[in-house]
């Protein structure tokens, strides 16, 4: 199974890609889309677009894990990240990949075992368990982190199903 995990941002998405073949998980790929903030709205949009679109054609995923929907006092705040949103739920939907959400919250407790541990214990975590030497970017961090908890939510569903004898 290969999940993509993506955390959407107008100016800075990460994205990461695992696999677990034969009880082994790796990482695939994984990196940031960045854009300096002299660049237009759309162009960062279709830049995500872009982007994530040549990840899923080089490499292929089975489902895509993202952060749920926030609250924001600010609308503007909402309305952009719900732009880029809704950017890569498109392009995910155009390469025929199904789109998991997941809270901040769920994604912490399935890696560390505390709701409420820190970016960095996550990002440790995540090191630790796709078995990589150096610490990824924060925003492909926590993408890797959506992609382990679908996997681990799909696992442990697995695990419940009865099984042929």
């Amino acid at each position: 199974m290969r999940i993509i995990g993506i955390d959407a941002s107008l100016r800075c998405t990460g994205y990461g890609v695992i696999e677990s073949a034969a009880g082994r998980l790796r990482a695939v790929d994984f990196g940031i889309i960045h854009h300096p903030a002299s660049r237009p709205h759309s162009a960062c949009l279709r830049a995500i677009h872009e982007k994530l679109a040549e990840v899923l054609r080089e490499a292929p995923a089975d489902a895509a894990a993202m952060e749920g929907g926030f609250f924001f006092k600010n609308a503007k705040t909402a309305m952009v990240l719900g732009e880029a949103r809704g950017v890569v739920i498109a392009t995910c939907a155009v390469a025929g990949v199904p789109v998991f959400e997941y809270s901040p919250r769920a994604v912490k407790q399935s890696l560390t075992g505390f709701g409420a541990a820190g970016k960095d214990q996550v990002s440790k975590m995540v090191m630790s368990i796709l078995g990589l030497k150096e610490s990824p970017p924060e925003d492909a961090a926590d993408a890797l982190a959506m992609a382990l908890c679908h996997l681990h939510s799909q696992t442990t569903i697995e695990s419940l199903r009865p099984r042929p004898i």
